[in-house]
């Protein structure tokens, strides 16, 4: 195989072969090609495109480079989020699909720049493992019927290499390069029905309804060709999902839920997205209506079900909620904002709130940092509320000193708008795939 041939052949806008594509992600995976010629390919398939054939191939040869997961015997289903802010809800709908017998093996990521991950949520809560070995993975799945924990380095290794490429050679926004990403590792982690929640707008890495249903029809389309049943939804990212937007803030805001504690019925519509989510998950796995597996994911959450198995999964991990309730007690820096106008909330802009959280602290800016498991912000308000002068519309906090704190609410604050009268609420699900 000469690489530079297969380069041109895509370069120039032809669909590569099935055996090209193979040759040259193995060879690039082993060390045979080098980093260049990879990142050459990856513009031009970032520039040229590939078909659907090709995006399958590419899809396969990534889940291939490592091992793969089998659950034979059992009735798997897993969800993915293409991230967005404060979003919390794999820690509520992986539980809850559990709940409602489905087994979930779930793996999960860790957060890098504006994207919050959920591995370091969960390791907010004292002695987590959320880096479990494939063995004990397997074992709390099938004891538990769920678990989440990263992708090790035997899961789609070709994978793991391409990414570093992409996120300094700019080829990152690419619909081929993230399906065959996304899919590569959902499909070597086995679970036999798949959800996307592909996030739309300025919290989200596709901003418009145009690039979300792209990438939603496309992980769908993918997934069904490698024989998996798939269904996605394109959900609204134009604001914070919740209130809470950070780590340690959103475990307990995601636990608030699945406890069914008063004022978390609805959560701006989180709630009724986590149970839609859960329910496509039951009903794809389970074979069953989505009617019927909507009733039935509500009543697992009303009745404590979900919030027993998040409490399940968590001590199969290693984790102690009591200890995690201390930590939530601890003393840290706060700073208030308040609506200097009366009116009602227009917007909140999930991207600077983003912004000014991952300033505070809760974010990294590159692989292997540490985080701040208090730093984050907590609204007070949703778009539509009602609010007067002097009303609270969010709290900043950190771990250490209160340095920064003042900065950073000035930001805070430009990501409201109050206007005059109440605006329309729009839902959070835009489009079913």
């Amino acid at each position: 195989m000469i690489a530079k041939l297969i380069i041109d052949k895509k370069r120039e806008g032809r669909a590569l072969g099935s055996a090209e594509i193979r040759e040259f992600v193995n060879a690039f995976t082993s060390g045979e090609i080098p980093d260049c010629q990879m990142s050459a390919l990856a513009m031009a398939i970032c520039c040229r495109g590939m078909t659907e054939r090709e995006t399958a191939d590419l899809t396969e040869t990534m889940m291939n480079s490592g091992r793969t997961l089998s659950w034979e015997g059992l009735v798997t289903a897993d969800k993915h989020s293409t991230g967005g802010v404060g979003d919390k809800l794999s820690l509520v709908v992986q539980p809850l699909a559990a709940a409602c017998g489905v087994f979930v093996p779930s793996l999960t990521g860790r957060g890098l720049g504006l994207t919050g991950g959920t591995a370091d949520k969960l390791e907010t809560i004292p002695g987590y493992n959320a880096s479990l070995s494939l063995e004990d993975f397997d074992r709390v799945v099938r004891e538990v019927g769920v678990s989440m924990t990263v992708q090790t380095g035997e899961i789609t290794p070709a994978d793991k290499k391409l990414y570093a490429l992409r996120d300094v050679t700019g080829t990152v926004a690419s619909v081929p390069l993230i399906v065959a990403s996304i899919l590569s590792k959902k499909l070597a982690e086995g679970a036999g029905s798949l959800v996307f929640d592909v996030k739309c707008g300025g919290g989200a890495f596709m901003k418009t309804k145009e690039e979300a249903r792209e990438l939603a029809r496309a992980l769908v389309a993918g997934a069904k060709a490698a024989g998996r049943r798939a269904a996605a939804l394109v959900t609204d990212m134009s604001a914070p999902l919740g209130y809470a937007v950070g780590n340690a803030n959103e475990v307990a805001e995601a636990m608030a839920v699945l406890e069914c504690r008063e004022g978390y019925e609805d959560c701006g519509g989180e709630v009724g997205l986590c149970v839609e989510l859960a329910a496509m998950m039951v009903s794809l796995a389970g074979d069953i209506e989505l009617d019927a597996a909507r009733e039935k994911c509500r009543e697992r959450l009303a009745d404590g079900s979900a919030l027993a198995k998040f409490k399940a999964m968590v001590v199969a991990h290693g984790g102690d909620l009591e200890r995690f309730s201390k930590i939530l007690e601890r003393p840290r820096s706060k700073f208030r904002i308040q609506a200097m106008r009366s009116g009602f909330i227009g917007a909140i802009d999930a991207e600077k709130v983003a912004r000014v959280a991952f300033e505070l602290g809760a974010g990294r800016a590159a692989p292997g940092e540490s985080i701040d498991p208090l730093a984050g912000v907590t609204l007070a308000v949703k778009t539509g509320d009602r609010v007067a002068v002097g009303d609270a519309l969010a709290t900043l906090e950190k771990s250490s000193g209160p340095d920064g704190l003042e900065k950073c609410a000035g930001e805070l604050y430009r990501a409201f708008t109050i206007v005059s009268s109440a605006p329309e609420r729009s839902p959070l699900i835009i489009e079913r795939i």
